[in-house]
This record gives C-alpha cells, structure tokens and sequence, in this order.
C-alpha cells in the first residue's frame, strides 16, 4: 500500500472515530431516567456577561439516582443558572431554595420514552451520514490519487478498504443506539 492511500486511511479511521465519540457524548445528554451531571453539559449560562458552560459556574453532583444538584460558586449566580437550564428546555424544572438548585427527573412515561428513542435514532442517523461522507471524501482522495497514476488495482483495494472501515464504524454506531434504546426503554 503507498504512503499516500495509508495516510487517506488514517485519516479516514480518526475522521469515523471522531463521529463516533461525538455520538457517544450526544447520547450521554439524553437521560434514560438515571440523574447524569453530563445532563446538563452544552447549558451555557450568562455569566457576568459572558457565555460560559454551566459546569465552569457551579459543582454539579449527583444527590441520588433521580437528582441533580447544581451549587454555584457564587450566590448570585443561582438566578442566572435556573434562568439558563429553564431555557435548555431538557424537560427539567428547577427548584432553587436560595443555596442550591435541585433539580428532580420525572419519571418517564412511555410517551416520553418513545421521544427520546426517536431522538437518539436521530442522532445516530447524523453519525451514519459524517461517516458516509468521510468515507465519500477517502474515496474522491483515492480517485485523484488514480488520476496521478495510481494502478487500478490498488485503487479498487482501497476502496474496500475504505468500505470495510465504513462498515465497521456504522455497526459501532448501530451498537451503541441498540444499547441505549435498551436503557431508555427499561422501566
């Protein structure tokens, strides 16, 4: 194998690793019932003026299995940060007691179960198209490559390549919507 085609190869396998890890953390974010401090990871608050993540503010811990708890380091910052989770619209109100903001998980219904499962299939469907299109931009590198005189057989062998790559990131991504379904699911 050239240099060339193995460095599109690598590419390729942190471009489609990358895809994946994304996923995962997007997941994270759907809750399946369990409290989870990553929950609330992409909620900025205005801080002073300036946008900053929720977790830079305030000690976000874990009280029980359905509860959250946000304590700012700041006492002034508890309206800022109720104002900013309200606004993250992530189906949690929360109950400010003028130290800390807890924050307490519904139950989940089965309507609400069958939302999130649709919204993490979402998700995974966005993973599948990135890796579609690195795979789709490894195979146009591949094609130049070809028209600066790669031989064809080559050209065809990492193609497969390519596609085996593609293949096997997809099942990862189907892997991991498979488990998180289950988990959403169970009651």
């Amino acid at each position: 194998m050239s240099e060339d085609i193995e460095l599109i190869m690598d590419d390729t396998n942190d471009l489609m690793k990358k895809a994946v890890t994304h996923l995962e953390s997007e997941l994270i974010k759907i809750r399946a019932g369990k409290a989870n401090p990553q929950m609330l990871d992409g909620i900025i608050v205005d801080y002073y003026g300036n946008a900053t993540p929720i977790n830079q503010v305030a000690n976000i811990s874990v009280m029980d299995a359905r509860t959250l708890t946000v304590q700012p380091w700041e006492k002034n910052m508890l309206q800022p940060i109720e104002r900013a989770i309200t606004a993250a619209n992530i189906g949690i109100n929360p109950q400010n007691d003028g130290n800390i903001i807890r924050l307490f998980l519904p139950p989940l219904t089965e309507e609400r179960r069958r939302e999130l499962v649709k919204r993490a299939n979402a998700e995974g469907e966005s993973a599948r198209v990135a890796i579609r299109n690195i795979r789709r931009e490894a195979i146009e590198q591949i094609k130049k490559l070809q028209k600066e005189g790669l031989s064809e057989d080559e050209t065809k062998d990492a193609e497969k390549d390519v596609q085996e790559l593609t293949d096997k990131f997809i099942g990862l991504v189907d892997k991991h919507l498979a488990t998180k379904e289950k988990e959403i699911m169970a009651v």
